[in-house]
């Protein structure tokens, strides 16, 4: 008798049992406390990614609450979902927790901690990125910092906050700052970080002030447990701390913002948490703030524990172009010039990556600083340098030339030509002159103040060393006026444009408008960059032009959320959204796979809704999907999950 056949079926049902059993989690809100934003998985690969179809939608509780109070509009829904041990969880623009069965997109249960009947949150409004799961191993805790600045403690099997921690479950972070700040100036809409036993939580402030006096982004660590603040890092030093001296004229007795907006890296082994640090108040005018104004604009390594500063780097001495640290760095460990280093790599608005050893943060390769134009607004400072890494490469282009017009004609060339008659142009951090100065109508500067790089930062393969960042190419116009008296104490002002105006509607660059980046981090090289969209190709100018991908579209496009790295693909989405009008958005977008190996682009599938929340991934009974955020402000905010067919 042959037993071959019946050994092959046993063989064959238990091989599908363990796949059918198997489950990886996404357990943070960029995979991990590294910020890696990659799990290893290739259930869906090169070769079958071209068959994923949507396998279900889940839309937030919060339409039904804005049904009844229209006030309470949630903006662009930008939640990157977590998945813990058979459970997705998502918080929503208002700040409800959500868990959902991540096979079917069903509701499990909602917590409504009813944040919005605070006072509204700063800045953006009713929106929110995600939430920190924690355990010890015995229990486990869903944490999320509201938009009306309450800190929450969730056990899932109560669904309820822990009433060991803080008040009934709840710490009121508008207290423990130093001072009574505006509740409207500040909020919470990012996930906080769990290193070892501390809640890390940094906050949003609003960009718009009126006065220099503004509220300060000062960085608290809690405890784990009991919710109790154990310390306050101030990113604006006061008086007799390290770098106090960098803002002249006592201006750190005052000035604000200077905050942690976005969310932030940790490494539990040293027991280290990395602080992505943004703009003091105002961000293009610091004649009232003098000086380097450390700790603006820069990563800042804590002790997680005590709150102490390890060491820091700099990356803008002096803000005056809103180029803040966007997203959190990512921590990855390197083979360099044959050595171990474990590294931590920050990618920034301005298209740079700085990259250094994250124990001593000493840089990788050299960081050099040099000169820069100097500023021509009355009572402003400017630092004579700034920092520029010799390695890697930019991913962005950097300043303003004649070589970076539109030339896809010779019209639309020629057209481009006489717009920038009417501004300055210059290399990379020119300050912002006065508006009107010699004739002009400001400054063009490339990267804009909403990147290069934004919030959805970079992902990466830590077993190969490769680092994928995608980036807008958004030229951006830039002045100052003199602040009018009865609305303000600030001596200069913003004003005028956003996006720089281009020939026939067109971009004022040539493309690509967008760009996806690969690194091999360990040698600091590229190894392959396309563009990121296949832009505006219906435009009469552009008729009868055999065109490549042009990258985003005619005016750049609003790609915030990030990507997710699987073992052979690259995920990304793209929001079309008219960026010559905040308000004024398309309807649709989309999400694209690249083969991570040479960045083909080989899948994608159009969304009826804007995308705008970082994709992720996740393993649920043997089988891998990949889930983004679509909608907000008029559109229903909906997460869509994609998996192979069965």
């Amino acid at each position: 008798m042959n037993y071959r056949p019946l050994q092959l079926v046993i063989l064959l049902t238990l091989t599908v049992t363990s796949v059918v059993a198997q489950d990886v989690d996404w357990p943070h809100y960029a995979a991990d406390r590294f910020s890696s934003k990659y799990l290893p998985l290739d259930q869906i690969n090169v070769e079958n990614v071209d068959s994923l179809k949507e396998v279900w939608r889940w839309k937030t509780e919060d339409d039904a609450i804005v049904k009844e109070n229209p006030r309470f509009r949630p903006g662009q829904f930008k939640v990157t979902p977590l998945v813990v041990k058979g459970v997705m969880y998502a918080s929503t623009g208002l700040s409800q927790v959500a868990a959902i069965d991540p096979a079917t997109g069903k509701t499990l249960w909602v917590y409504n901690p009813k944040s919005y009947e605070n006072p509204r949150p700063a800045n953006t409004g009713y929106q929110h990125r995600g939430l920190e799961y924690w355990t010890d191993g015995t229990v486990d805790r869903i944490l999320i910092a509201t938009g009306g600045r309450q800190l929450i403690s969730i056990d899932p099997e109560t669904q309820k906050p822990d009433p060991n921690f803080g008040t009934n479950g709840i710490v009121d972070l508008s207290k423990g700052l130093g001072g009574d700040f505006s509740l409207t100036s500040f909020g919470f809409n990012a996930p906080t970080i769990v290193i070892r036993d501390t809640i890390v939580v940094g906050s949003i402030i609003s960009d718009g002030p009126t006065r220099k006096e503004m509220t300060p982004g000062h960085v608290r660590g809690f405890d784990i447990r009991t919710g109790k603040q154990k310390w306050i890092f101030r990113t604006i030093p006061q008086e007799g701390e390290f770098g106090n001296d960098t803002w002249l004229e006592d201006s750190w007795k005052y000035t604000g913002n200077t905050n942690v907006w976005t969310w932030m890296s940790g490494d539990e082994e040293l027991g280290y948490v990395y602080l992505p640090v943004s703009t003091p108040t105002n961000d293009w005018y610091g004649g009232h703030r003098k000086g380097n104004n450390l700790f603006a604009e820069s990563l800042v390594c804590l002790n997680a524990d005590t709150g102490k500063r390890v060491w820091h780097f700099q990356g803008v001495h002096h803000g005056l172009w809103d180029y803040d640290f966007p997203a959190a760095p990512n921590l990855v460990d390197l083979t360099v010039n044959g050595k171990q280093v474990k590294a931590v790599a920050q990618v920034s608005k301005q298209g740079f990556t700085y990259v250094f050893n994250r124990v001593t943060g000493k840089p990788i390769w050299p960081i050099n600083e040099l000169p820069v134009p100097q500023t021509t607004v009355p009572g402003e400072w400017t630092s004579p340098t700034q920092p520029h890494p010799t390695k890697p490469p930019a991913f962005e282009r950097q300043g303003f030339s004649v070589d970076d017009l539109n030339d896809l004609t010779p019209e639309l060339h020629a057209e481009a030509l006489e717009i920038i008659q009417n501004y300055e142009i210059g290399p990379l951090f020119t300050p912002p002159p006065v508006l009107g100065e010699n004739g002009k109508q400001g400054v063009i500067m490339l990267p804009s103040a909403a990147g290069g790089a934004n919030w959805g930062g970079a992902a990466v393969d830590p077993d190969a060393g490769v680092m994928i960042v995608a980036s807008m190419t958004l030229p951006m116009l830039n002045a100052v006026a003199k602040g009018d008296p009865n609305r303000t104490n600030f001596d200069y002002q913003r004003t005028g444009g956003f996006i720089a105006p281009g020939p026939q509607g067109l971009s004022l660059t040539k493309p690509p408008y967008g760009r996806i980046t690969a690194y091999d981090l360990n040698k600091g090289e590229i190894i392959w960059q396309v563009p990121h969209g296949d832009g505006q190709r219906d435009h009469p100018a552009l008729k009868g032009l055999a065109l490549n991908s042009l990258g985003a579209a005619a005016n750049g496009v609003l790609s915030n959320g990030g990507g997710v790295l699987t073992k052979e693909l690259f995920f990304m989405i793209q929001a079309d959204e008219d960026t010559t009008s905040m308000m004024r958005m398309k309807t649709t977008g989309y999400i694209r796979a690249y083969d991570k190996r040479n960045g083909f682009l080989i899948w994608e599938q159009e969304v009826d809704k804007t995308p705008h929340g970082s994709a992720m991934t996740y393993m649920h009974k043997g089988k891998q999907y990949i889930v983004h955020a679509v909608g907000g402000f008029n559109q229903p905010a909906e997460l869509i999950a994609y998996a192979l067919p069965n």
